[in-house]
């Protein structure tokens, strides 16, 4: 059972977000009495920099030692949420533009000092190390040794290492599958808006996550022929109906044999006829399963979620 402890600790995390989210003007210098009372009551954390903002937590159960996402920085703190170590990300040289990035081929566009904004934060507990992948270079990812964060790999070289070009800290979640066969390999599914770039990013898909963090074939997807693939691409006839289609990703889970995403994603509402441009953009929520075992993806289906309050529809989802 959970103790008081890690429970107050746990909502002291809580309430550091949105202290860290608040507006400079009502910062802890302007609000002496108010801070010393959190302290006092809380165990609290504060980033050197307040502009690097908390974008992910990931928490190991086995110790309760605490992970945090932020921008250019990754950092460990002990269930007491004090600092034990912190590993820089960022920022680097780069553009948005840039595709693939410059390990691959030289990008003629300008490149400017650019913050890295932490995309995903997911510990890997059969090989103990936590994998955090960042906007900077079109989403690489870093594998980070659970204990002092040291850098085991950052697989860069191949197309499939780019999971994201979405450039902020949203609609990038990752699902580890793990199996207990020490002979077989692990999976992440990904799930990500495309931004604009749906024929250089699938919305889902299922990579390889291989024990060796620096093998050529991290990231590979599960299964790809000429024909066949596992992941799961945006129509191109889509955006000729809804030019900036793309799907957002709130959540995802797996649970028995299926692994979930909720999602918010627009559809198209209004008159049936006309042009899209004089169409209403309505956004809905929807439930997407997958089999974990399923490489082709056949196994892909979706149902919208809502509730009704007061003859009221409520379809947007905000958070799970």
């Amino acid at each position: 059972m959970m103790s008081f402890s890690w429970r107050r600790t746990r909502l002291a995390l809580y309430c550091l977000f949105h202290v860290l989210a608040l507006p400079l003007s009502e910062s802890r210098q302007q609000q002496p009495a108010t801070q010393n009372a959190i302290d006092a009551e809380y165990s609290t954390f504060y980033v050197e920099n307040p502009e690097w903002t908390l974008n992910h937590l990931a928490v190991d159960s086995r110790n309760g030692n605490v992970y945090l996402g932020a921008v250019n920085r990754i950092y460990k703190l002990s269930p007491a949420l004090e600092l034990q170590v912190s590993h820089q990300t960022g920022p680097d040289e780069d553009n948005r533009k840039c595709y693939p990035p410059r390990i691959v081929q030289p990008c003629g566009e300008p490149l400017a000092l650019t913050n890295n904004v932490n995309k995903m934060l997911l510990v890997d507990y059969r090989e103990n190390r936590l994998l955090a992948c960042g906007s900077l270079f079109q989403g690489i990812c870093k594998l980070l040794r659970l204990d002092d964060l040291f850098k085991l790999g950052e697989p860069s070289h191949r197309k499939e290492h780019y999971l994201s070009g979405v450039n902020e800290s949203g609609s990038v979640i990752g699902v580890i599958v793990s199996y207990g066969d020490a002979s077989a390999t692990d999976k992440l599914f990904v799930a990500t808006a495309v931004d604009g770039k749906p024929e250089y990013f699938p919305t889902i898909s299922s990579r390889k996550l291989a024990r060796n963090s620096e093998e050529e074939g991290m990231f590979a997807y599960v299964f790809h022929d000429e024909f066949v693939a596992s992941m799961i691409k945006i129509p191109s006839d889509t955006f000729t109906v809804v030019p900036d289609f793309d799907i957002y990703y709130v959540y995802g889970f797996g649970s028995g044999s299926f692994v979930y995403f909720l999602t918010l994603q627009p559809e198209m509402g209004g008159p049936a006829t006309g042009s899209s441009a004089a169409r209403e953009q309505v956004y809905t929520s929807k439930l997407v399963r997958l089999c974990k075992d399923d490489t082709a993806f056949n196994s892909y289906v979706e149902v919208p979620l809502g509730c009704v309050k007061g003859g009221v529809e409520y379809r947007l989802l905000q958070a799970a």
